[in-house]
């Protein structure tokens, strides 16, 4: 054997003993150590790779966290998943909207009139669809009330511009969804406003605004002389003069104006209504000497010594389309009816005249749409009518109104006022709608309520002072019927 080998140290270069830096361990023969000498000098690999490495709790802990973050979302998703699933429940599956039908109760307008308009609408809504009828108006406002109430009145309603005290029962307020109050206000009149709002809500839509006119025949105006149609009541005077004709025996041939009597002249209670306003007096306060003094001056036109008109003459409309009355005030749909028995007269409209230094008054005459409160689809009801007086609606309808007369109803939306403030018929009509009043004395309204009754009151009134009952006297007494009507439909 090699001794070299058995010895490794002491063959080692002496410079790299020289220089080596830290103890030289001698070798001792394996056999020489004892096992637990091996076991503490000689370090063990394990164990320090084992001092390196973290124990296994960590990576069990992070498996069961990530598996409760699963859970915990999964229960979060299924929660929404849920949500939305009662949502659609609820909510109902999409598809096309439930058809609703709405009944519509008109009374002046065919339904010739009224079918192009619905029958676009329900293109553009066909889940929609409308039923049209023109009603009678006699008894109509009866028919409204007792048909509701049993469930067989109409979705929509056409009424009166002085009826809501007496159909209460029955309308309902327009829907902010479908109008608000300031729209409202910014498209319609000042009298729609003061009519169809009850508290803070409206209850109608208007179609149209109207009231008295002066219609005058411009023939017998020439005939007469007079070129200058009278501003106010002193020159209305002068020129009832120059227009009333009268034969050898002092028999009306030809009346200045038809004014003075209640029997037959035609919306008489409009007129006396109109000069109690300007006389500054009411209906509620025919007691004062201003109501007497505006019965005494509707009553000097019938009266000696002038007599401008009197029974002979005959009803007011009819004498006025024989040109047998020069002047008459009515509202402008009463054209219509004198055109339709003369179609040549040569007739015109003018403001009504004013007291001398005094405002613009005259007395609305018109009627608006409504939805019952009976209905069961009053929001669709409401969107219809909300589509009737939209600018473009509006002005269809009073094409396919003209085609069928000589105008259409004057536009109650004022932004389109301008579109008629010129016409012949209906311009003074337009040039007079902020000068409106409601008054509950309208003729033919046939409400069988609050103004027939009060009309009845002054008919009387008017009748008494000719069998010489003082103008105070008979009002006096017209006062207490009068009360007790307004009282009766809660009107203060």
């Amino acid at each position: 054997m090699d001794d070299t080998k058995e010895n490794p140290v002491e063959n080692v270069p002496s410079e790299i003993n020289e220089n080596k830096s830290g103890p030289i361990f001698e070798s001792v023969p394996a056999e020489e150590l004892k096992p637990e000498e091996v076991a503490s000098e000689v370090t063990n690999p394990v164990s320090e790779v084992s001092a390196q490495i973290p124990d296994e709790p960590p990576a069990v802990m992070y498996e069961q966290n990530r598996s409760k973050y699963f859970i915990i979302g999964g229960s979060i998703l299924f929660f929404i998943i849920m949500l939305f699933v009662i949502f659609r429940f609820l909510a109902g599956p999409k598809g096309p909207p439930q058809e609703v039908k709405l009944t519509y109760w008109g009374l002046w307008e065919d339904s010739q009139v009224l079918d192009p308009i619905i029958q676009d609408y329900q293109r553009k809504n066909p889940h929609v669809k409308i039923e049209y009828t023109k009603m009678a108006p006699q008894d109509y406002r009866d028919k409204l009330l007792v048909r509701s109430k049993n469930g067989q009145g109409p979705d929509i309603f056409r009424f009166h511009n002085t009826w809501i005290p007496e159909i209460r029962d029955v309308v309902t307020q327009i829907p902010s969804s479908v109008m608000s109050n300031a729209e409202f206000e910014k498209t319609f009149y000042k009298i729609h406003q003061t009519d169809l709002k009850v508290g803070s809500a409206y209850y109608g839509l208007p179609l149209y605004i109207d009231g008295l006119v002066l219609i005058y025949n411009d023939s017998l105006f020439k005939k007469a002389g007079v070129s200058t149609v009278p501003a106010n009541w002193d020159d209305l005077t002068d020129v009832v003069t120059k227009l009333t004709v009268k034969n050898q025996e002092g028999i009306l041939v030809t009346s200045g104006i038809a004014l003075g009597l209640a029997s037959n002249v035609e919306h008489f209670s409009d007129i006396l209504g109109l000069m109690l306003i300007q006389n500054g007096s009411s209906i509620k306060n025919l007691d004062q000497v201003e109501a007497a003094g505006a019965l005494e001056s509707f009553r000097k036109f019938a009266e000696p010594p002038n007599v401008f008109w009197d029974e002979s003459m005959g009803n007011s409309i009819t004498a006025f389309a024989q040109e047998k009355v020069a002047i008459m005030f009515a509202p402008s749909w009463e054209i219509l009816v004198i055109k339709s028995l003369n179609p040549d007269i040569d007739l015109k409209v003018a403001p009504l005249p004013t007291v001398p230094g005094g405002n613009q008054v005259s007395i609305a005459n018109y009627w608006a749409e409504g939805v019952s409160k009976y209905s069961k689809n009053q929001i669709e009801a409401w969107k219809f009518l909300r589509y009737l007086v939209e600018k473009d609606t509006m002005t269809k309808l009073y094409e396919l109104e003209t085609k069928l007369n000589h105008f259409g109803e004057p536009y109650s939306r004022v932004d389109l006022g301008n579109l008629l403030i010129q016409d012949q018929y209906v311009g003074p009509v337009i040039k007079q709608a902020n000068s409106y009043v409601s008054v509950p004395v309208i003729s033919r309204t046939y409400d069988k309520g609050l103004n027939d009754e009060i009309i009845q009151y002054l008919e009387n009134a008017v009748n008494e002072t000719t069998e010489g009952v003082s103008y105070a006297g008979a009002f006096q007494t017209a006062k207490q019927g009068v009360d007790q009507v307004l009282q009766k439909y809660e009107i203060k």
